[in-house]
């Protein structure tokens, strides 16, 4: 069992990126397996660690097909859409409230307030 090689935090060789630098890039890490890891080291707990992928092994970002992009906008239409009163929000309902701000703060009634 081979172990990985470990880098100080922002001391990585050229050639390792991470999954978010591959994305910035728009490539993907493609199949390959784990090359080094960073460590930044914490006061209190124990280090934060990033996974680094070979840039030269990474693939192009596949490209969002016709099919991909109506399965994104039905999903985020559907984040939109409060299910107690089932209108459009306007906005992505908040998972915390589960409703929209109306359903979840309902004003109170006109015969409390003069009460």
């Amino acid at each position: 069992m081979s172990s990985l090689p470990v880098y100080r935090w922002r001391m990585a060789p050229d050639g390792y990126a991470t999954y978010r630098q591959l994305r910035a890039r728009g490539l993907r890490p493609g199949g390959q397996g784990v090359a080094a890891q960073l460590e930044r080291p914490r006061r209190r707990r124990g280090p934060l660690v990033a996974y680094l992928y070979r840039i030269d092994d990474a693939k192009p970002v596949r490209p969002m097909t016709p099919a991909k992009w109506a399965a994104l906008a039905k999903a985020n239409a559907a984040r939109r859409h409060c299910p107690k009163c089932r209108r459009d929000a306007g906005y992505v309902i908040p998972p915390t409230l589960g409703t929209c701000a109306p359903c979840a703060f309902p004003e109170p009634s006109e015969s409390l307030r003069s009460a």
